[in-house]
């Protein structure tokens, strides 16, 4: 074997042994990622996430994917002759479109159980009513009716749990039931974040069409790799964070205040960004953690 050959597999090496510390330190630890946007609609970088996520599960994590699937729906939408509208980034859902929603997410639910299964991984697709995962109220977008979309108000992650005992990787829909037993459409963001609290995860990944998180979106110099749960709200007080990063990052710091211990944004259009954040020491998107470990950190006790 030449030199050139010998470094390439050392090097290869070194990639294992730096993942060996974060392996050890989230085995048998919960983790929910939230799949959608332009990494959704690209079949390469379908398979990529998921390979990550099955790897996650093979190496000793507790994966959860909670996905979207909002340019489809709106595909099916345009192709009944109705023009998809939003409200505060929440798709208004009339009866029709209600049925679009759930019919194009179980597909797109029973397509991802079809990669992990191709892997040699247990999955199983469900949605929000399954076991009365996910329970809702209607949800009003500054006090103006938006049609079938949900306000989660409980979550009961027992089918999560009863799952994963039993070796499954759950993926889940983001579709609920009201008390009336209506269904109803909701944010996947949402979902992901309720799933994520409610069991507990250790992390909490969302896969976005952004690189990370910017204090000025026009300034690529004003990046931010780490950022604490009160910093990041003082960001949002300020006016920095608009549009839809807005509630992403909201979303975000209601779960770290809620137990999630670390929540990740990350560019869903680079391959395997998923494993990148997580198993090497510099990451590739914005890390938000809770506020003692933020100052643990940055003095280096971390």
């Amino acid at each position: 074997m030449n030199e050139q050959d010998m470094n390439k597999i050392l090097s290869k090496a070194e990639v294992l042994i730096e993942a060996l510390p974060y392996i050890q330190k989230f085995n048998r630890k919960y983790i929910v990622v939230k799949y959608g946007g332009s990494a959704m609609s690209n079949e390469m970088l379908q398979h990529n996430v998921i390979k990550d996520v099955t790897l996650l599960k093979l190496v000793g994590f507790k994966p959860i994917i909670v996905h979207g699937g909002g340019k489809e729906i709106s595909r099916w939408v345009e192709k009944t002759g109705k023009q998809a509208q939003f409200v505060n980034g929440l798709r208004v859902t009339d009866a029709e479109t209600m049925e679009i929603a759930e019919m194009v997410l179980n597909k797109v639910n029973k397509s991802l159980v079809t990669m992990v299964q191709e892997l040699g991984v247990n999955a199983v697709g469900i949605s929000g009513k399954d076991g009365g995962l996910l329970q809702v109220d209607k949800k009003y977008a500054d006090g103006k009716d938006i049609g079938f979309v949900g306000d989660i108000k409980e979550v009961n992650p027992k089918v999560l749990f009863d799952l994963i005992e039993k070796d499954f990787l759950p993926i889940v829909a983001p579709i609920g039931l009201d008390n009336h037993f209506q269904t109803y459409n909701i944010n996947a963001d949402d979902a992901a974040c309720a799933v994520a609290k409610a069991v507990g995860a250790e992390k909490l990944a969302f896969l976005t069409d952004i690189e990370g998180l910017y204090k000025d979106i026009n300034d690529k110099s004003s990046f931010i790799s780490r950022i604490s749960a009160s910093q990041a709200d003082k960001l949002i007080e300020e006016g920095f964070i608009g549009g839809g990063m807005l509630p992403k990052l909201t979303n975000c710091t209601n779960a770290i205040k809620n137990g999630v211990n670390r929540v990740h944004i990350l560019d869903g259009r680079i391959p395997h960004c998923l494993l990148l954040e997580i198993f090497t020491r510099n990451g590739i998107g914005t890390a938000i953690v809770q506020d003692e470990d933020f100052e643990k950190m940055e003095k280096g006790e971390v």
